[in-house]
């Protein structure tokens, strides 16, 4: 089946990715909702030359859908209507079990006319998370919610032990809540690692940023 995944950049759409690949499915597309006023990927703030550069690591095509809160659903369906015409059957999604996000993405696929796939539903996050290690993922940690983490985690690579801090924390260890972000930059579904360097870190309200930048090819 070919599928279009929707991308956030971050450690469970990846592993996701990863999971419809291994099973036989063909990627068509990635889908990258872009926040219009900041110029950067919802949630895990990729910028347009980092999506590209995206795209050139996957060597697959990226639908970028900039949108604002009230036109996001719109936005998005437009993004998926997009895909389909590239040849997707199915949108996949790295959600793991918050019901209403999972239900608001359905509602979009039923509406282009799509499937809609979930290969990391309902599975531990314990897991999920040694797994991306275990397979050789490459997460920088984008943001931390210094009031729940401790900052210094931001720019360094989620491995085992930057896990376990996450874990200590007594916090989801995937934070779903927003605890902290990340972006993939290497791992096996990766043509090759993207060229990101951090330059430092910048202090947004409860968050430590880092500041992520693409470095010389």
């Amino acid at each position: 089946m070919k599928f279009a995944m929707s991308y956030s950049c971050g450690k469970d759409s990846t592993l996701a990715m990863h999971k419809m690949l291994e099973q036989g499915h063909e990627l068509a597309c990635l889908i990258v909702m872009v926040n219009e006023e900041a110029g950067r990927s919802y949630f895990h703030g990729a910028d347009s030359e980092m999506l590209r550069l995206y795209g050139q690591a996957l060597e697959i095509p990226v639908i970028s859908c900039p949108a604002r809160g009230e036109t996001y659903a719109d936005a998005f369906e437009d993004g998926l209507a997009r895909a389909k015409d590239m040849g997707a059957a199915a949108a996949c999604f790295g959600d793991i079990d918050i019901d209403g996000n999972r239900r608001w993405e359905e509602k979009r696929c039923a509406a282009a006319g799509l499937a809609s796939c979930f290969p990391l539903w309902q599975r531990g996050r314990e897991g999920i998370v040694h797994e991306l290690i275990c397979l050789g993922y490459k997460c920088l940690i984008k943001s931390v919610n210094r009031t729940l983490l401790p900052p210094e985690l931001a720019g360094r690579l989620l491995d085992g032990e930057a896990a376990q801090l996450i874990k200590s924390a007594g916090i989801d260890i995937c934070g779903e809540n927003g605890e902290y972000h990340t972006l993939a930059v290497d791992g096996p579904i990766f043509k090759r690692r993207l060229p990101f360097k951090v330059r430092g870190t910048i202090e947004l309200g409860d968050y430590m940023v880092a500041d992520i930048v693409c470095a010389e090819m």
